[in-house]
């Protein structure tokens, strides 16, 4: 015979309107990462320029979750 219960489980999911997108692991969600720029037959680094996350493509939030 199985034992009844006297409390409920909390659901698992919360609702997904209350639930706050996840930010973008490689830009933080900012929707800009750092680009090493380049210059010269040799290829040398010479500084770095704020370029668009391919990852979220600028929108800063995780396309996976």
């Amino acid at each position: 015979m199985a034992t009844q219960r006297t409390t409920t489980k909390p659901p698992k999911n919360p609702a997904p309107d209350l639930v706050e997108p996840a930010p973008c692991q490689p830009c933080g969600g900012t929707g800009n990462v750092a680009i090493t720029v380049r210059v010269g037959r040799k290829r040398r680094p010479v500084g770095q320029q704020d370029g668009l996350c391919l990852n979220c493509l600028g929108s800063g939030t995780d396309p996976d979750s």
